[in-house]
């Protein structure tokens, strides 16, 4: 018998590896995470509508540009030393202290509103005030997940859901509530929302050893910022994203909601804006719900081509769309932001010390949210130098650079999924 007669054993196909067990979520301490969350969160996604209309009834577009720019860059200004502080003291202990700040500048402001017409100054002081207490607790939401969910990505993907049906229901409630009560109640709904935040923040119980970070024992505020600095430049992929988030953030984000009030508010009257607003959130929970679902092996990558469908939003807007696709436009949008957001909020929380995660996030808030601030503040200006759909098809172009330009990073292209 030849070597080549010889019977030849059959060959085995590997077997594929079995996917990974997935690990319990609803555990008691997420599900307090979440339902703090998600209470605030509803009263967060009223406020938009809320002051798009009810400032800008009074003091116009300059004056809904203005109150969110001073609230947006407080928190700019601060943020940083929201990081320093939940990382020395506990990222609780400072979200439950943000939430009951705010309770009391959206109560004032309800009051205000209940009682008649409230000062311009009043407005733009109760902004800065609930600005910076936000820029207390934001750090912390990012350093919470890993510590109350042992999947990241699920929780994130959750997060998110919860996020996308508050601005579902949050826009048409709040524009209801304009409609029949007036600005005062969606206020005075939002402070509930904080105050219920807060008792189920301060019911969250975490391990001893979760919440010391591990930071040397009489370190300076400076010696902090500068090792979150450090960390934060350490990784390519983390500085590129926010530099081309600024950039969107001046030209896109920052601009849209006090144009797009104004367009769609001119055009198809107050509760078409609100309606489309919903859309947006509806949007949300679909890419939320993808999100929970997929589990790329380059998220960040998928996540930058998914931004590239947001330029529908600013598209539809500038260009005048008929109610239907406008909608379309809004939940598209709504979609691809949500998709991005679970990726990259997974992204930063696997792929950084727990030490020095809130740090980190300070900064990377910080450069992302202060273009958003710029925008804000230059809307107003803008618009009386050229047309806001002009200025929308500027967005929409935006858009698109940024993703091309995400993808152009290799640094962001390469990243791994990182496991559990």
């Amino acid at each position: 018998m030849t070597t080549t007669d010889r019977p030849r054993s059959p060959q085995r196909t590997p077997l594929p590896d079995p996917p990974a067990p997935r690990l319990p979520l609803w555990e008691k301490r997420f599900a307090l995470y979440f339902a703090a969350r998600a209470v605030s969160l509803l009263g967060d996604a009223m406020m938009p509508v809320a002051t798009a209309l009810a400032v800008g009834a009074l003091y116009g577009v300059l004056g809904v540009g203005l109150v969110l720019g001073v609230w947006t860059g407080t928190f700019v200004l601060l943020v940083l030393f929201g990081g320093v502080f939940a990382d020395r003291f506990g990222a609780r202990r400072m979200m439950v202290g943000a939430d009951l700040v705010r309770v009391g500048t959206q109560g004032a402001l309800a009051v205000a509103f209940f009682t008649g017409r409230p000062p311009f100054w009043l407005l733009v002081a109760m902004a800065a005030l609930a600005g910076a207490a936000v820029a207390m607790f934001l750090p912390g939401v990012n350093g919470m997940v890993p510590l109350v969910a042992r999947e990241p990505q699920r929780a994130n993907a959750v997060l998110k859901v919860a996020d996308a049906f508050a601005h579902l229901l949050g826009p048409a409630l709040a524009g209801l509530l304009i409609a029949v009560t007036g600005a005062g109640a969606v206020y005075a709904i939002d402070a509930a929302t904080f105050l219920l935040s807060a008792l189920c923040l301060a019911l969250v119980r975490i391990a001893p050893a979760a919440t010391d970070p591990g930071r040397p024992r009489g370190s300076s505020l400076r010696a902090d910022l500068r090792q979150g600095w450090r960390e934060f430049r350490a990784r390519t992929w983390m500085w590129s994203v926010i530099l081309v988030w600024m950039v969107c953030g001046v030209l896109v984000f920052g601009p849209l909601v006090p144009l797009g009030a104004a367009l769609i508010g001119a055009r198809l009257g107050p509760d078409a804006y609100g309606l489309a607003v919903s859309f947006l959130g509806a949007g949300t929970v679909l890419g939320g719900l993808l999100a929970l679902r997929l589990r790329p092996a380059r998220p960040l990558a998928a996540g930058a081509a998914a931004v590239g469908l947001y330029t529908a939003l600013p598209l539809c807007v500038a260009l005048g769309a008929d109610l239907p696709v406008l909608l379309a436009g809004h939940a598209l949008g709504g979609a691809a932001l949500a998709f991005w957001s679970v990726m990259w909020a997974t992204s930063v929380q696997t792929h950084t010390p727990p030490e020095v995660l809130n740090r980190v996030t300070a900064y990377e808030l910080a450069g992302s949210v202060s273009g958003i601030a710029l925008g804000q503040l230059l809307a107003g200006p803008a618009a009386a130098l050229a047309a806001p759909h002009h200025l929308l098809l500027l967005a929409a172009a935006a858009c698109v650079a940024g993703c091309a330009a995400l993808l152009a990073v290799p640094a962001v292209r390469t990243l791994r999924r990182a496991a559990p």
